[in-house]
């Protein structure tokens, strides 16, 4: 057990932001991830100011020989013991230069933030399915979004990092003045990230929504769903998600306690050219709901309307060599296994079409690189109650089972479950390459990562 005491008292006289240890009132809360299925057991939380006090953070951690965490708002939690969570919430600048097409934004910036004041320029970042995540973070873990499909996975549209090394020094990083750490930084524990320049691409038009069905219709949505994607241009994603909505009271009737199929899209392109790309969906009948139409980009995480409240849950992910009639067949068999089957005690089972520019190497990858799997399976379960995590868990084996013989077993890094390891998201060469560099940047373990490269 590391002192606290002594720790805390160096973290005070070096940082302008709030600093908690054990013991003190709100420590627990600060140190709470937003997955409440995770006990984080750090040693002390820091609440940055600005940059300077990450880097006194990094400092003071070197000198007690303890490691720095690094967390905006609690997303993407890890099970770590004697560490400092360095929480970067507070670091939330934004600067969107429409005429070079770049966004700068800081560590603590959210996606709807950066969305809503890069989308009044008819410009768009790389996001994902829900705009409360850290832009920096989703981004340097790769990045899977809406638009990748067309544009590739996020991490590749970094142009510049502002960091802090391991000896606690300040820099700014780019393909030019170190271009091994900026290649080790899209996928990696190297440096503490403190603001990042990216990309922003066109987006005059956008089209998208949600059509939901009963789930009795799962099999014609999932034909649809495989013709659709066999013949879907880059602009176009579509997302097949089975659905258990709880039986709460606070939900509308239609949906309280359903068990349901939905098809969620984006288009960046004109609204009827949209909606002929869909014609498949509009010939099933019984569709409870469409909120298909013309969108901000500002309103993406609308889609899914996904939980944005701190949410006890887990999560398995797998990548699928393809989805042909015998993986179809096993799919549906795995989770809906009657007509009047349920995914429960799932709350959704997701496969998201990639292939496009995600499936094409880039110009200068990062270490995430490019993913040449066409589909993604996430597996998604909710715990209201501890008792449930053991019946989740055997329900995500057994869907995974089922599915194996159209798994490679790599995962995308920000689909990682929490005991997984980095090695589940790297070829062999390209983990050997991240284990060097960790090694000579940051040879005494003074940054850690949700999933170590050398763990």
């Amino acid at each position: 057990m590391i002192e606290s005491t002594a720790l805390a008292a160096d973290l005070r006289r070096a940082v302008r932001g709030r600093v908690l240890v054990r013991g003190d009132e709100g420590f627990d809360i600060a140190r709470a991830p937003w997955d409440g299925a995770i006990d984080q057991r750090v040693i002390a939380v820091v609440e940055a100011e600005d940059a300077a006090d990450a880097a006194a953070v990094v400092g003071c951690a070197r000198l007690a020989g303890v490691a720095v965490a690094t967390q905006p708002e609690g997303h993407a939690p890890s099970a770590f013991e004697d560490a400092i969570l360095l929480r970067t919430g507070r670091l939330r600048g934004v600067e969107i230069r429409p005429e070079q097409r770049v966004a700068r934004v800081e560590a603590g910036v959210r996606w709807g933030e950066v969305l809503t004041a890069s989308g009044k320029h008819d410009l768009t970042g790389l996001a994902g399915s829900t705009a409360v995540v850290s832009a920096t973070g989703f981004t340097l873990g790769g990045g899977l979004s809406w638009f990748g499909r067309r544009y590739g996975i996020a991490a590749n549209s970094v142009r510049s990092l502002d960091v802090v090394d391991a000896e606690g020094a300040r820099a700014r990083v780019t393909a030019d003045s170190d271009p091994e750490l900026f290649w080790a930084l899209r996928g990696g524990d190297f440096a503490l990230v403190t603001a990042m320049e990216f990309d922003l691409h066109p987006a005059p038009e956008l089209y998208g929504g949600r059509i939901l069905w009963p789930a009795a219709q799962a099999e014609q949505v999932l034909s649809a769903f495989r013709g659709t994607t066999a013949e879907a241009p880059d602009e176009l994603s579509v997302w097949f998600t089975l659905l258990q909505f709880p039986p709460f009271p606070e939900l509308p009737e239609p949906l309280r306690g359903l068990s349901a199929v939905a098809i969620d899209v984006t288009w960046l392109g004109r609204e009827a050219e949209g909606r002929a790309l869909l014609h498949r969906f509009d010939r099933i009948p019984g569709a409870i709901l469409d909120t298909r139409g013309r969108m901000p980009v500002a309103e993406l995480g609308a889609i899914c309307a996904e939980p944005t409240d701190p949410t006890p849950a887990l999560f398995h992910g797998e990548l699928l060599t393809g989805l042909g009639d015998d993986a179809a067949a096993s799919l549906l068999a795995a989770t809906l296994p009657t007509a009047a089957g349920t995914i429960a005690p799932l709350v959704s089972v997701q496969i998201r079409h990639l292939g496009g520019a995600i499936g094409r190497p880039a110009g200068n990858p990062g270490a995430c690189g490019h993913i040449a799997e066409p589909y993604l399976l996430g597996l998604l379960g909710v715990l209201p109650v501890p008792e449930l995590a053991e019946p989740i868990k055997e329900r995500q084996a057994s869907i995974a089972r089922a599915l194996m013989p159209y798994t490679t077993g790599r995962k995308p890094f920000t689909f990682l479950k929490h005991e997984e390891r980095a090695a589940a998201a790297f070829p062999g060469d390209t983990l050997a390459r991240l284990r060097d560099i960790k090694r000579r940047r940051d040879p005494n373990g003074v940054f850690h990562s949700n999933h170590p490269v050398l763990g």
